[in-house]
């Protein structure tokens, strides 16, 4: 290479450039488009409620926790479509962490007292908790896939309801477990099947490692879910004790009942064959 001819600047290449020497060209703000996104706290209330701040603020980082999420586990379903286990593992992982800062999360809401909490509640109607899109979204990934969201919930955008709809016809993180197995020569038919290739995976970790370990993330991510919402009713219940949900639900009642769903049932059925 010839010093009239340009460098590739790779991003590797720590003499390519001299952080800190390239004026204003993109700063900490601009990058985060910060002014932007802090714009979006608008409250409702008048006079202006000083709770509502936190109200909204932790409902917004819920939601970009949530887009966070999927982006992970649509990478940890291909990684499995593909037989990258280490890989589809190490991303669950990452989203395992997120979780926990979400149940986190429920604690500073907490914070807020119910008389706080009525002071604005009644602005809040009819939007719901219940209608974030991203969070079914997880669950329908996940393989809680539930077509009757889509007739309960009206106010749907053209743009959700296609979200949801790409989401019930894809294929789940069971689907592509199923598949990573039978890459390997296990048989993944009917239930008693499947059973019986997960104990052969338990039972012979030494050849099977990899699809155990990741067996065990994936139910941590289904146990993670469960302490969300777990914690999520105790706090309903803490605010609003049994009234209906702003969206229209019964509240508390309608959260318990969401408690038993399991995304994996197989793999903590599988405890008791062990």
């Amino acid at each position: 290479m010839t010093s009239a001819e340009p460098r590739a600047v790779g991003q590797g290449d720590a003499t390519a450039r001299s952080f800190g020497e390239e004026g204003a060209r993109l700063t900490y703000g601009s990058y985060l488009r910060l002014p932007q996104l802090l714009d979006q706290q608008r409250l409702a209330s008048e006079p202006p409620a000083h709770d509502e701040l936190l109200f909204i603020t932790i409902h917004q980082v819920y939601e970009l926790w949530f887009q966070q999420v999927l982006h992970e586990l649509e990478a940890v379903r291909a990684a499995m479509f593909a037989g990258r286990a280490w890989q589809a593992r190490q991303l669950l992982g990452r989203v395992a962490s997120i979780e926990r800062v979400l149940v986190g999360q429920v604690e500073v809401l907490e914070t807020m007292t119910p008389q706080d909490f009525l002071v604005f509640r009644a602005r809040l109607a009819p939007a719901s908790g219940f209608q974030s899109v991203q969070f079914r979204e997880i669950e329908f990934l996940s393989g809680a896939k539930d077509p009757t969201f889509l007739e309960r919930f009206t106010a749907l955008t053209d743009d959700e309801r296609d979200r949801l709809a790409r989401r019930l016809a894809e294929p789940t993180l069971w689907d592509a477990f199923l598949h990573l197995l039978g890459t390997r020569g296990l048989a993944t038919g009917s239930s008693e099947e499947i059973t019986a290739s997960l104990l052969a995976v338990a039972r012979d970790r030494d050849s099977h490692g990899d699809a155990w370990d990741l067996a065990e993330a994936l139910i941590e991510h289904d146990a993670n879910a469960w302490l969300w919402r777990s914690r999520h009713v105790l706090m309903v219940e803490r605010q609003i004790g049994t009234r209906s949900g702003t969206g229209g639900s019964t509240g508390g009642p309608y959260l318990r009942g969401r408690l038993p769903l399991r995304y994996f049932p197989l793999l903590w059925e599988l405890r008791q064959h062990l």
